[in-house]
């Protein structure tokens, strides 16, 4: 894997919209923006800039343009033929800091061929993407990936996405104090078995409520009675939200084969899981609720040993022996509207 694994984003917006978009993505991790510097707002936002000027971080040659003094400086190549990466590598060697390839329709072969030519070479390799999965596939050829990507995009839900894929996207997790336990009868509760393994300490946000959700573990801690199955988390309710990696919430009757859901640590470190199946069985159901400061929040999972909390020490507690008093690890913000899973900042909602 490349070491730096920038993702760099050209936004797609207007005036107004850049205003509100780059502090978004700064607050998302970003740490470079495809933009002329000019548009950037200096004493608001630490973002570098790489563009085709001088006053740029990241300076993009023209083929007679001398080079800057302090500054990184690279070129822009379009890739056709072989005859286009023997170019690349030839201004590489030349003392370039990093080069920028577009390809058209055949990606993967041309990236490869490039990779493994400057792969000895300290000449950043970066990439241009449409797609979050056009993303995916440039960081991960030849199990090195390009050192960078260019993604065009407006949408911070798109960045949210592609971040999680990374590795670099974390989220908050608070403890919160239990306050009520209660057994609700039957219902349908919803079993999600992944496509992956997962580990001690990794679980599901869940929730009843989209801004309080809980780190419900998966089951790959078996007991006398039970094998370990570390490729499932027993969710909960079907009417529960559980967090996509793109941002958006999902109700866990949603969830089916081929779904991304988002698996998360009691550190809030996040990455993505492809959904292999998902069980929908009705069962004995407990009624949680928990709190964080003046946040309460709820969920109703079935009533069984084997589903899980995440203490706040980092120790497993089952469901059906939680006190009063005890905390568990939960993601919890204030509370905002959501339409068809989307947030939506400003709209007022009451869940109760």
């Amino acid at each position: 894997m490349s070491k730096t694994r920038e993702l760099i984003i050209s936004p797609k917006a207007s005036p107004a919209q850049l205003a509100k978009f780059l502090p978004q993505l700064e607050a998302e991790g970003i740490r470079m923006v495809y933009l002329d510097p000019k548009k950037l707002d200096k004493k608001k936002t630490k973002l570098q800039t790489i563009f085709p000027s001088s006053a740029s971080n990241y300076v993009i040659l023209d083929k007679d343009r001398s080079k800057p003094r302090g500054k990184k400086v690279g070129r822009k190549f379009q890739i056709l033929s072989n005859s286009d990466i023997d170019r690349v590598l030839a201004a590489a060697k030349k003392g370039l800091d990093f080069v920028i390839v577009q390809v058209k329709d055949w990606k993967i072969i041309p990236l490869e061929n490039i990779i493994a030519k400057l792969h000895k070479i300290h000449t950043k390799i970066f990439a241009i993407a449409r797609t979050p999965e056009e993303v995916r596939k440039m960081f991960s050829i030849l199990e090195i990936g390009v050192d960078g990507v260019i993604f065009s995009t407006s949408s911070i839900n798109k960045v949210r996405e592609v971040m999680v894929y990374l590795g670099t996207k974390s989220f908050e997790m608070k403890p919160a104090k239990i306050i009520e336990i209660k057994e609700v009868g039957d219902g349908e509760r919803v079993c999600v078995d992944t496509a992956s393994m997962l580990h001690k300490g990794e679980g599901m946000l869940v929730g009843n409520r989209s801004n309080f959700l809980f780190l419900v573990h998966n089951e790959s801690v078996g007991s006398s009675f039970t094998s370990p199955r570390p490729f499932r988390v027993n969710a909960g309710a079907v009417h529960c939200y559980t967090l996509s990696p793109d941002g958006t919430t999902s109700y866990l009757s949603e969830v089916e084969t081929g779904s991304e859901v988002l698996i998360l640590n009691s550190k809030g470190k996040a990455r993505r899981a492809t959904v292999g199946r998902s069980k929908i069985e009705r069962r004995p159901m407990l009624m949680i609720k928990a709190t964080v400061g003046k946040e309460t929040g709820g969920i109703i999972a079935q009533d069984a040993e084997t589903i899980r909390f995440v203490k706040s020490n980092g120790q497993l507690v089952s469901v059906t022996h939680l006190k009063k008093g005890d905390t568990v690890m939960v993601h919890s913000k204030p509370a905002t509207g959501r339409h068809f899973g989307m947030e939506v900042s400003d709209e007022y909602i009451l869940e109760k």
